[in-house]
């Protein structure tokens, strides 16, 4: 079945997130954030796939994200970029074929530019090489589907869905949206996904920059607005009606954090646990919003714990916490009963 049949049948999970998650383990500088690890250390992308996909993730989406042409060209390294398309890809696929026994998509991402300017018309031909390169790689690799995302112009937006569907392959176009709650030319997240709707994008919805309620609050217009598939994949950090997006968000319990903000390496203290994250993915599963994730910030916790919320049985369910034989706050007949008088 592709996305499409799948998503029919009921909801998926996709894991994101993979910059984050190499930066924390020191293998990509926050920052210029390039996923430079495709080539220095596929295996520690080789193992991160396999934790997603364990914890429930039915996606194995092929670490390019900001591995495109402007990014290699600000650290000097331009001529990477087939190598390491093609790197992240070859291990994307490599990851899904270790599990036969599931039924595992492979997609291919194509990101934000960060040069797109409406203005400048030069900028919207090196968006569409850009997308367009990357694309033909992830068609030429075999991928099941590709992702736009983290995209927050409908203009750039358009670019890359037009280079996904010239080559003929399923479209995920999801928005990340800035503070004001609308794209930068000003259309609210139900109009910029109908547009994208429209133009021929398959599944269409939000992902990056805001947390599980800051993204829920758009969600239901957006399905009121579309009849196709809607995906939702915020990041796991509690956003606010004050800071909606975690680009510019403070940690107001610390004052050693430089220029006081705490994207991106200091988000540690706003942190959504796993059952957060789990009540989003059902709230999603209610709404018939069923493409559901998780992006920057993401840990295999957090993903096991949203597949488990909309009733699938991962691998690594096996491993759930169960605290009857702790010593401290389990009730088992095994355990003596000395360390229950102590307050700790």
């Amino acid at each position: 079945m592709n996305l499409l049949e799948r998503l029919d049948k009921g909801p998926i999970i996709c894991a994101e997130g993979y910059l984050f998650a190499m930066e924390r383990r020191g293998y990509l500088s926050a920052g210029a954030f390039v996923p430079e690890v495709v080539i220095e250390h596929p295996e520690v992308v080789t193992q991160l796939h396999r934790e997603f996909i364990r914890a429930g993730s039915d996606v194995v989406q092929a670490f390019t994200y900001y591995g495109h042409r402007e990014k290699l060209r600000i650290i000097g390294k331009e001529h990477l970029l087939e190598e390491l398309q093609k790197n992240a890809l070859e291990i994307a696929k490599n990851a899904a074929n270790e599990f036969k026994d599931l039924d595992l998509m492979v997609c291919g991402d194509v990101a934000n530019t960060n040069i797109y300017d409406p203005n400048d018309p030069s900028t919207l031909k090196q968006c569409q090489k850009m997308y367009e390169e990357q694309v033909y790689w992830a068609k030429e690799a075999g991928v099941d589907f590709i992702v736009a995302e983290t995209i927050n112009w409908t203009g750039e937006m358009e670019i890359a869905l037009e280079a996904i569907k010239k080559e003929n392959m399923i479209a995920v176009t999801n928005f990340a949206i800035p503070r004001g709650g609308v794209t930068r030319e000003g259309y609210t997240p139900a109009e910029a996904c109908k547009m994208m709707e429209d133009n021929g994008a398959d599944v269409v919805g939000l992902n990056c920059y805001r947390g599980p309620e800051m993204t829920m609050k758009y969600l239901d217009e957006i399905r009121k607005n579309v009849s196709c598939h809607v995906a939702a994949l915020p990041v796991p950090y509690r956003t606010t009606e004050e800071e909606p997006g975690f680009l510019n968000i403070s940690d107001h319990n610390c004052d050693c954090i430089p220029g006081n903000n705490a994207f991106p390496v200091a988000l540690d203290n706003l942190y959504c646990n796993r059952f957060e994250m789990g009540e989003f993915a059902k709230d999603c599963f209610k709404k018939n919003i069923n493409f559901i994730g998780i992006c920057c910030g993401a840990e295999a916790h957090h993903v096991r714990q949203m597949s488990m919320a909309i009733g699938k049985k991962p691998i690594s369910m096996k491993y759930i916490p169960n605290m009857d034989k702790h010593f401290h706050h389990g009730n088992d007949k095994s355990l003596k009963d000395v360390n229950k008088k102590i307050t700790y």
